[in-house]
């Protein structure tokens, strides 16, 4: 495998830290906290609104979901859900694309997010202007992209996948003797490469968050805790995936801490998952795989940067503003919806 792996010009970006982004988030004191959560819960009733937040993003966020009749969960399902929702306004707290996800499947809507200027490493590695003329070279293959990409690469494909059904796809279209461009995560396309035995020429971006997961360091943390079962995200190189227990989405992650019998699980995904971890494994502990730095050496640190930009303090201001919202040219969008809708189907048949 490996052989017909193409290497194209990758952009470059700043990363920002996520103690940089963290030490500008404004501290409500318990008081104040409590009080700009009950304005925000009056504004979404204000404002017909439904408040979507992902794993990823603070916990106070998705608290506040729950506790005002949204949801939390992955990108797609996220999505799903406001489209579903008799709400008129659906506020993303997630990261850019997954704003447009929204949009793209709910274009009637309102789609607002707490802040436009949280991106996703992977999206940024897979600009249009790079990946469409990649696309081109290859005009006898069926191109999958990750969830993870904007609407204009979304647009570019034929199909859009998620962690959860990445595989289950592409042995679908290799037993119709499809060859497939994947894009962008070079990481969970060896994963899938590896598990379908089906080679893949694959664009070579990487999440920064699952990027920083190390063997050395978590050999050590499992010595320590031998009894620890190790969840992986599909999302990290390739010796990580190789010492877990469990490789999956993070639904799929949350459900093997709940079904395993293990009390103590070591987790290679973004730390903030353990809000709902806890939730469905109360009597468990979780513990962050380690990156390869401690504190604020690291780039991530177990978390991702543009997630954490997400906080009580911008969501309030958008919802009173109406600031920040997604917007989407419609021919594209048509596009965009064609590859998702695509995936939406093939779950709806075949698993």
């Amino acid at each position: 495998m490996g052989k017909h792996i193409i290497t194209p010009t990758l952009p470059t970006f700043t990363i920002p830290a996520t103690a940089q982004i963290e030490s500008l988030t404004p501290y409500y004191p318990p008081e104040k906290k409590q009080a700009v959560i009950a304005e925000i819960k009056q504004e979404l009733k204000v404002q017909d609104a439904v408040l979507v937040a992902h794993y990823y993003v603070d916990e106070d966020l998705q608290q506040l979901a729950e506790e005002t009749g949204g949801y939390i969960s992955d990108s797609l399902d996220m999505a799903k859900f406001g489209h579903q929702h008799k709400a008129k306004t659906l506020v993303v707290a997630g990261v850019r694309f997954m704003g447009e996800t929204a949009k793209i499947l709910t274009p009637e809507k309102r789609v607002l997010m707490p802040t436009l200027e949280a991106e996703c490493s992977l999206d940024l590695s897979c600009p249009i202007e790079e990946f469409a003329p990649f696309c081109d070279q290859y005009p006898d293959h069926t191109v999958v992209v990750y969830a993870n990409t904007s609407a204009e690469v979304k647009a570019r494909a034929d199909y859009v996948v998620t962690s959860g059904i990445a595989v289950d796809l592409v042995k679908w279209l290799n037993a119709q003797g499809k060859k497939i461009l994947w894009a962008p995560d070079k990481h969970l396309g060896h994963y899938i490469e590896t598990v379908t035995g089906v080679e893949m020429i694959r664009w070579q971006g990487s999440c920064i968050v699952h990027d920083e997961f190390k063997n050395q360091s978590l050999n050590e943390l499992s010595h320590a805790h031998p009894d620890a079962a190790l969840l992986v995200h599909p999302e990290s190189p390739a010796d990580i995936i190789a010492m877990a227990d469990v490789v999956g989405s993070t639904t799929q992650i949350i459900n093997a801490a709940k079904a395993l019998p293990n009390k103590t699980f070591i987790v290679a995904t973004d730390k903030a998952i353990f809000y709902k971890m806890k939730q469905a494994a109360p009597n468990k502990t979780f513990i962050a795989a380690p990156t390869h730095g401690e504190g604020a050496t690291c780039s991530s640190c177990a978390h991702c940067p543009w997630m954490a930009m997400n906080g009580l303090h911008n969501l309030l201001t958008v919802l009173k503003t109406g600031e920040n919202e997604v917007f989407l040219e419609e021919t594209m969008r048509q596009k965009a919806l064609q590859s998702t809708q695509r995936m939406l189907d093939f779950a709806r048949d075949h698993l």
